[in-house]
């Protein structure tokens, strides 16, 4: 075992050696020639998102569903209605507020969910029509 002066003079020849070893490998690097960029997207993902419109529009019509079911769902404006008028009547006023909020937000989001169906909808006719988006690619 070193002793504490053996092990000073040990770690400072080890930073040195590092710090060397770390600027030659920067210098290299330097001197390497970089990798050309990748220019982006080299197309709009047509068909990719042709074989995909299936699966969204499933997890739209599932979220949809939720919205508007009943007192009994998670997730469903009925019941976070509920919750507003449950706080409201045992005088929370603080909690009713951000219940309200909530509520607010998820009422629009299904006309945003709605929207994004009638989209799809729109794609998967253009992707009938287009041989599942493969002539375009």
């Amino acid at each position: 075992m070193p002793t504490r002066p053996q092990a000073r003079t040990l770690l400072a020849g080890l930073a040195a050696a590092a710090l060397l070893a770390g600027s030659a490998g920067i210098a290299s690097a330097a001197d390497a020639t970089p990798a050309p960029k990748a220019a982006g997207p080299t197309g709009d993902g047509a068909r990719a998102l042709c074989k995909r419109v299936p699966r969204i529009d499933r997890r739209l019509h599932r979220a949809l569903e939720r919205l508007d079911a009943g007192k009994a769902r998670r997730g469903s404006v009925a019941r976070l209605q509920q919750r507003v008028d449950n706080a409201e009547k045992a005088g929370h006023s603080e909690v009713a507020t951000f219940l309200k909020d909530r509520l607010d937000f998820r009422k629009s989001l299904r006309t945003s969910l709605e929207q994004r169906q009638k989209d799809l909808n729109s794609v998967e006719d253009w992707c009938a029509k287009n041989d599942d988006g493969k002539a375009g690619s």
